[in-house]
């Protein structure tokens, strides 16, 4: 018997969360998996291939929703369109569908860019074709995939309109990729397709990676300091902090929240010294000099450079800063497209820093949001943010990068405690990374 597209979604494993209402009851789905997971928790499933081979039209039929306008003409699709679901048992995805990658002219050519791009932040990879079509833009996505380690499946899309007999394509079977025939338009295979996603699914997305919660055992406190700055959103506190608090409390920890003016005050209430204190970056000075030696001391930042990134790698980088000369420029970057304010941390504070400590004339370049060049050979040093409203994969793609063209990379809380001199003490709850600081001679 057929599956269609109406048996397909009425399985319990698919909701679209955005649709549902506030006071909607979902009882099958877990609460810290409905509409409040940011973007950068969920897995980033890309979709990809020619253009009108059915990309728009899967991701409509997948969602239920006419997410991508769906054509006959070729190139509908123009820039990445992002439709977030949740997909049981893997819990909150981002779907991507993107422009066709044989697009033409030179408008085709920067949605091909684009499209290329979301291979830097995509935890997975659907390669779209149609079902007795194959050519050099397939293998050209599968070599692609293959070079970034970047799990995939072929889906052999309009496999209702195969003459009898028809084969699939060899090709996927050579590289050893699953491949699922099937039809958006029927639902025909969408079981199958979901099945292979569950089974193509990073290991470590089911594993809660921890913030802060393994550094401060069950029961033991750690103090947040908090400064509620101009940049703060009125009445909330940013998603880092909000993720630092959960974590804690996921984890049988106790989180003592404080501006900095309060925490000398939280601390001597407190009946035995915190396991761990953590501030916002721009705080580093003014924290650093209340909190004693003896208790372990970092940032937001910091522990962002290794939740969402690669610590070690970015601690390396830092000591870039001693390398620089006058006149280098230095490419900040920014996962999040915040407007910025007048003492903007990233543009103002972090510049003047450097400046300083080095007393150099040091050129600054700002790029926001999924903006990042190809050729880094312009820069000295990159200083990337704590990446909190991007994804892993995309940072990991950025750091990478960065390593293979020569350029290190550091990050926001990493360089400001090293302009402030307290880089070792910012590192010593991360025995890894202040294990690599020494070795390398760093300060």
């Amino acid at each position: 018997m057929t599956t269609g597209a109406a048996d397909f979604f009425s399985e319990p494993w698919l909701r679209d969360i955005s649709a549902q209402s506030p006071c909607s009851k979902v009882p099958e789905l877990r609460k810290d998996t409905m509409q409040g997971t940011p973007k950068n928790m969920r897995l980033h499933i890309g979709i990809f291939g020619r253009r009108n081979v059915g990309k728009s039209s899967l991701l409509n039929a997948i969602t239920r929703q006419a997410v991508s306008i769906v054509s006959p003409e070729a190139g509908t699709t123009t820039d990445p369109v992002e439709k977030p679901m949740e997909l049981l048992p893997l819990g909150p995805v981002l779907f991507i569908d993107t422009a066709g990658i044989d697009d033409e002219g030179a408008l085709g050519q920067a949605r091909v860019a684009r499209t290329r791009a979301i291979l830097d932040r995509a935890d997975l990879a659907v390669l779209v074709a149609e079902s007795g079509q194959w050519g050099r833009f397939e293998e050209g996505l599968l070599d692609e995939f293959s070079q970034r380690h970047l799990p995939a499946l072929v889906a052999l899309n309009k496999c209702d309109l195969l003459p009898a007999g028809e084969t699939v394509p060899e090709s996927p079977r050579r590289h050893e990729i699953p491949e699922v025939r099937l039809s958006a338009t029927t639902g025909q295979g969408l079981q199958d397709l979901r099945q292979a996603l569950l089974d193509l699914a990073p290991e470590d997305f089911f594993e809660s990676r921890a913030i802060l919660s393994d550094l401060v055992p069950p029961g033991r406190t750690a103090v947040l300091v908090i400064p509620i700055d101009k940049e703060a959103p009125k009445g909330r506190i940013i998603l880092p902090q909000v993720q630092a608090i959960r974590d804690l409390l996921d984890h049988g920890g106790v989180s003592v929240v404080v501006q900095e003016r309060e925490l000398e005050s939280a601390l001597a209430n407190l009946r035995e010294p915190p396991a761990l204190v953590v501030t916002d970056s721009q705080a580093f000075r003014e924290v650093a000099a209340m909190v004693p030696p003896s208790v372990p001391l970092t940032s937001f930042s910091i522990l962002f450079s290794r939740f969402q990134g690669d610590l070690v790698e970015q601690v390396r980088g830092a000591l870039g800063i001693e390398r620089l000369r006058e006149g280098d420029r230095i490419l900040v970057a920014e996962a999040c497209t915040h407007h910025p304010i007048g003492d903007d941390i990233g543009r103002v504070k972090i510049p003047r820093w450097l400046r300083e400590f080095t007393g150099l004339a040091l050129d600054f370049v700002t790029v926001q949001g999924h903006d990042f060049p190809q050729d880094l050979s312009p820069y000295s040093l990159v200083i990337h943010c704590g990446s909190c409203m991007g994804n892993r994969k995309e940072m990991l793609s950025r750091i990478l990068r960065c390593r293979q063209q020569g350029v290190p990379i550091t990050n926001y809380g990493l360089t400001i405690a090293y302009s402030l001199g307290i880089f070792e003490r910012a590192l010593a709850p991360f025995p890894e990374a202040l294990g690599a600081l020494r070795a390398a001679g760093g300060r």
